[in-house]
């Protein structure tokens, strides 16, 4: 028996790679396993670009605002936030999934490309402005955070219903592939950050990169996949687009070193001489020749005002070193400053500095007019150095190798300081001390930051030493008085505070073997110790690593 034929379908049907439109189904230029393929690539390209510019939104306001933790947490929230709305919005948009996309991505592109140059900009030109500004950049750092989100947040329903375009499947089966797509781009988007683009590049020209990445992805999946669901009209629309996108990326670019240096200019002034980008910070020298005064900022920090150093080195240093002082150890204090006045003392056989950035100490030992400001310390065969974290060299320090600690360290109201401001921390230098050792810790400033500084105070007595608190008045300059300041002399620091520390209660007095240091008496000490005492707040609770009391 012969069985039937199957009728031959019409000739007016469609080619087997494309559905048929009647159903709601996509028509494709390839076959469906292939374009369901790439559009999950897609989706992991878009996931990748989108954490960059998480990333970079964190870093650069970590970077220009300060507060790692704080800044951190205002753009992942905000951008989780907008991502929800935006993928609540982009349930209208579904109809035209492919343009709408096309259309998001390269708006995504945009934004988030420039958004680092946008808040550098604002930074270097406006930080003077006073108003909403003198808190830092935070509106514009909201502002970005919630458009990139809404974009990002929109991207998930239309990519959703593309797929299902392609190839109709059970709900939780194509959420787990978009998804699974998504993370592992969210993965490498995460590692390719701070291991390729911002080492390689910098965070400037690394989001104008991933920006153009961005709209060459989202353009080339919609324009090349589902052409075919678009109007002419629509393809030349989004294809003029994209390449505006990629033009205006491009020439921000090829502006980008220009835009570096005036920005840094605005923000440092006419005399910089030296920026480079380390492994851990970026490092900024200014001035230091034909008179002009010698600055350097770390992170855009500044670390040394080189007309009024001398008064926080000789205040930090020289009160630790009235007892024993052969073996000394110098936390931080990459710049060699805090060793000349070290070096200054009779009696010093070895002078330990650790500090984290090779490249400060290279620049110490190098630039001739820091090398000036810190007496070539480094040329003396006693100092020796160890480029680590502080923290973590302690652990693993010699029990009483030291008469004498000095930790000349950033603001304990800095995020990414917190933890050498710790319990913990003063515990393993409590450890490293003779039984007559002497602990001196920089404490930041005492007239705007009370509770920060006396919180400090109650940390070291917390590890069991018994403390002696004391101030210094600073000199105010363009960028302010004092380690860590930012340019604007409004709300700056007009002082430094410290806290001399021991395992018996310890005496505030100057070496008088040593020569007399320059800004510094007997007299003016005991004045300082009281001038700090009259701000004390009781009551305080200490700083662990797990539970951080410093305020950013």
């Amino acid at each position: 028996m012969i069985e039937p034929r199957a009728p031959a379908p019409p000739r007016s049907a469609p080619p087997p790679v494309a559905a048929s439109a009647a159903s709601g189904a996509a028509k494709l230029p390839v076959r469906p396993a292939t374009g369901r393929f790439l559009v999950l690539a897609g989706v992991f390209v878009c996931a990748a670009c989108g954490l960059v510019y998480e990333l970079e939104l964190v870093a650069l306001a970590s970077y220009l605002i300060g507060d790692s933790v704080t800044q951190a947490s205002v753009v992942l929230s905000v951008m989780v936030f907008a991502m929800g709305i935006g993928s609540l919005a982009a349930k209208r948009l579904r109809r035209h999934a492919a343009t709408g996309f096309a259309a998001i991505e390269a708006t995504l592109a945009l934004v988030g490309g420039c958004s680092a140059m946008a808040l550098y900009a604002a930074f270097a030109w406006t930080a003077g402005w006073g108003g909403v500004w003198s808190n830092g950049p935070r509106g514009l750092l909201v502002a970005f955070s919630l458009t990139i989100g809404l974009l990002i947040g929109a991207e998930v329903p239309l990519l959703m219903e593309l797929i299902q375009r392609i190839r109709r499947q059970d709900a939780g089966g194509a959420v787990a592939d978009l998804f699974a797509a998504d993370y592992v781009g969210a993965l490498v988007g995460g590692l390719a950050f701070p291991f390729l683009l911002l080492p390689l590049l910098g965070q400037l020209t690394g989001a104008l990169l991933t920006g153009a990445v961005n709209v060459v992805a989202g353009g080339s999946l919609v324009l090349g996949l589902f052409r075919w669901d678009l109007t002419r009209r629509a393809r030349w629309t989004l294809t003029v687009a994209n390449l505006t996108v990629l033009g205006l990326l491009a020439t921000g670019a090829v502006l980008v070193g220009d835009f570096e240096h005036a920005a840094r200019h605005a923000v440092y002034g006419a005399d910089v001489r030296v920026a480079l980008q380390s492994d851990v910070q970026e490092i900024v020298v200014s001035g230091g020749t034909h008179g002009r005064p010698f600055h350097l900022f770390l992170d855009g920090r500044l670390r040394v005002d080189g007309r009024d150093e001398r008064r926080y080195h000789e205040a930090l240093v020289h009160p630790a070193m009235a007892g024993p002082h052969a073996r000394v150890l110098i936390l931080g204090g990459g710049d060699g400053l805090a060793a000349r006045e070290v070096l200054r003392h009779p009696g010093v056989r070895r002078v330990d500095v650790v500090d984290l950035d090779p490249a400060v100490v290279r620049l110490a030992r190098t630039d001739p007019a820091l090398t000036r400001l810190n007496g070539h310390s480094y040329d003396d065969p006693r100092v020796h150095t160890v480029c680590t974290d502080a923290f973590a060299w302690l652990r693993t320090a010699p029990q009483a190798a030291y008469d004498v600690v000095i930790e000349d360290l950033p603001d304990p109201g800095i995020t990414d300081s917190t933890k050498l401001y710790a319990q913990e921390f003063y515990g393993l230098a409590r450890r490293a001390l003779t039984p007559e050792g002497r602990l001196v810790v920089h404490a930041g400033p005492v007239a705007t930051r009370r509770r920060t500084y006396w919180t400090v105070e109650t940390t070291v007595r917390a590890a069991g030493l018994h403390t002696r608190p004391y101030r210094v008045d600073g000199r105010n300059s363009p960028y302010a008085a004092g380690p860590d300041r930012t340019r604007g002399t409004d709300r700056a620091a007009r002082d430094w505070g410290f806290v001399l520390a021991a395992r018996t209660p310890p005496r505030l007095a100057l070496d008088p073997a040593a020569p007399r240091p320059r800004t510094l008496t007997a007299a003016s000490l005991a004045e300082d110790a009281r001038a700090a005492q009259r701000t004390r707040i009781t009551g305080l609770p200490a700083s662990t690593l797990v539970h951080p009391r410093y305020a950013g």
